[in-house]
């Protein structure tokens, strides 16, 4: 995952932004707990939001504590349960295919940044791929559905927007009631598409120099990686319909003291970021810092 879903700043109050504060820095000593500190390096937004999205609405202990970032001053950060594990150990498993895509869209030379953080990832990702192997395996066969797309240069958006949905939908498969497990398959399934989508946006000028597939260029004919008016109305009418799919599941749960996170989220901040990546003023906040978290508008 990619770093593109976070909330709408303005929408927070402060006690809000510091519960998703303690959110992010609790999967961050997950991470480390369970698989060391170089795992912290992985961390983004969107793994918060697995986070939380997988948790049974409550926000739980919360500690303090000193880490890289914060090497003096104490941060609260929340204590590890069983939802935060589930989306550790996920989002290893997320983030070494992910390296390990880029190992093989790259020249041995370019590679080099991936071919290192695979490598310094794969024993935490051996262990992970161990606790969650049904996990493991759809995210293999979406990837190679993918892989197959891009072999072909499928000039189909949805087709490959569909795989990597499939893909995310799937870390809901260890949830145990029926409904609840419906509706996050649903919710994951079109925070996937919107994210894959997003994110060829994001890439069209850096593939078009690259050569890369990019389905989302070959959708609308973009050889220059540079919008028309027309495709840009386009595809922010399907990068809008992900969004309001997402809404729709999400308003058929319960999600406890996260509820406004999610509303400002998905009713704020996701709009914000696909503004802010057409044009092209869009850009990730450091991963150092988590008060760094700022409006994409």
């Amino acid at each position: 995952m990619f770093g593109y879903v976070r909330p709408s700043i303005r929408d927070l109050p402060e006690e809000e932004l510091d519960r998703f504060r303690a959110m992010y820095c609790g999967l961050c000593h997950t991470l480390s707990r369970r698989y060391g500190q170089a795992a912290r390096f992985i961390l983004n937004y969107d793994f918060t939001y697995l986070a939380i999205l997988l948790s049974d609405g409550t926000a739980g202990a919360q500690g303090a504590g000193r880490c890289y970032t914060s090497p003096i001053k104490k941060r609260p950060f929340l204590e590890p349960t069983a939802a935060m594990e589930l989306a550790a150990d996920e989002s290893v498993i997320l983030a070494y295919w992910q390296l390990r895509d880029g190992v093989e869209d790259h020249a041995w030379a370019s590679g080099l940044k991936y071919r290192a953080g695979a490598r310094l990832l794969e024993s935490a990702y051996k262990r992970a791929a161990a606790l969650r192997p049904e996990f493991d395996q759809a995210v293999r066969r979406q990837l190679q559905l993918l892989s197959a797309l891009e072999q072909a240069k499928d000039p189909s958006m949805d087709k490959a927007a569909d795989s990597f949905a499939v893909l995310l939908s799937s870390a809901a498969e260890e949830l145990t009631d029926p409904v609840r497990k419906r509706i996050m398959e649903q919710l994951l399934y079109h925070l996937g598409r919107w994210i894959y989508l997003i994110d060829g946006a994001d890439d069209l000028k850096k593939d078009a120099e690259s050569g890369n597939y990019n389905p989302v260029a070959l959708r609308y004919g973009l050889t220059d990686g540079t919008w028309t008016p027309e495709s840009r109305r386009d595809f922010a009418t399907t990068l809008d319909h992900s969004i309001h799919q997402m809404a729709a599941a999400f308003e058929l749960w319960d999600f406890g003291v996260w509820t406004p996170v999610l509303q400002s989220t998905f009713y704020g901040g996701l709009f914000q970021v696909g503004k802010a990546v057409l044009d092209g003023s869009f850009h990730r906040p450091s991963r150092k810092n988590i008060r760094e978290i700022e409006e994409t508008e």
